[in-house]
């Protein structure tokens, strides 16, 4: 194993404990199979549901579905490097392909298997990262407003198509442009909520101390933004790569159960682009859309997001 120099020791910006006024009830557990410290939560027995969080949240956007879920199944909800409570190492890339060794490193010294993959936001292709390197430890796979890419034919052309039209996309690329986005991206724990306002956040009424808290606690300086920081810049400098498939393994992915469930009001991820390239992968995939719902749409319908899901385990 690698040695770590000081400029990548172990830093937290959460106290591993911390519970965020009792929303937050989980026990912290910490891996360091990548050579950081993946914070993740792993709670209730059962088959295995694998969450997986995007930008710029962490693994409490999931805290309603690990609640609703545990009772009966595993869940497992890490926080990828550089967000939630896990570590923030100074000198490691933060882009699409680390995020998928990350995980990868982690599922194989975790020994997971027969895993239930629920994932949001740039958790889909880091989830399908996962799928694709390893098709036998996946037996389900859910998309909650997370890209499934799996060798669509007509992939870069939506994905052009919505960076065009997305708020957020076209901030990135502005604000590279003109040198400000990590000046913004590294004070995200003020301005956390504009961001995800940016993004589509519509659950107004979420918003309190508590919760703004906990989304804007890792990033208390800039040295723990890299990971935000890395996301974005990745898009805007073209950096992020999906991870290459056979057509023998995209076959074998596509067979497997699958459902999309789409908060129609996501305007970061525009649904006329998403679901199509879902079908185009997964052509008996089941499909819900949710009217009113945004990106977040863990925050904004989590009790209609834990029912599906449910029922979508019990019957596949």
């Amino acid at each position: 194993m690698k040695k770590e120099n000081n400029k990548s020791s172990n830093r937290f910006s959460i106290n591993s404990w911390e519970t965020f006024d009792d929303t937050w009830p989980y026990e912290p557990h910490f891996n360091k199979a990548a050579g950081f410290g993946m914070h993740y939560v792993d709670e209730g027995d059962g088959e295995i549901i694998l969450a997986l969080h995007g930008e710029p949240t962490w693994g409490y956007l999931f805290r309603h579905l690990i609640g609703s879920l545990s009772t009966k199944y595993r869940v497992v909800v890490p926080d990828h490097m550089g967000f939630g409570k896990s570590e923030t190492p100074q000198d490691r890339s933060y882009l699409l392909q680390d995020h998928i060794n990350n995980l990868e490193k982690f599922v194989l010294d975790l020994n997971l298997k027969d895993i239930t993959l629920v994932m949001h936001d740039f958790g889909g292709p880091v989830g399908m990262g996962l799928a694709i390197r390893h098709p036998d430890r996946i037996k389900r796979i859910v998309s909650v407003n997370g890209p499934t890419p799996l060798a669509q034919p007509n992939l870069g052309q939506a994905l052009n198509k919505n960076g065009a039209t997305s708020p957020w996309f076209s901030w990135i690329f502005k604000a590279y442009e003109n040198g400000t986005l990590e000046q913004v991206l590294s004070q995200l724990d003020y301005n956390i909520l504009s961001t995800l306002k940016l993004n589509g956040f519509e659950n107004n009424d979420l918003i309190t101390d508590t919760w703004l808290n906990a989304y804007g606690a890792h990033f208390k300086s800039r040295e723990y933004t890299l990971g935000a920081i890395g996301w974005a810049k990745g898009f805007a400098e073209g950096a992020h790569q999906f991870e290459p498939t056979t057509s023998s393994t995209a076959e074998k992915i596509s067979k497997k159960p699958t459902m999309a469930i789409w908060g129609m009001a996501d305007k970061t991820l525009q649904a006329n682009y998403f679901i199509p390239l879902f079908q185009e992968a997964f052509p008996n995939g089941e499909i819900h859309t949710l009217n009113g719902v945004g990106h977040y749409s863990l925050e904004d319908a989590p009790e209609e997001i834990a029912s599906l899901i449910e029922v979508f385990l019990e019957k596949s």
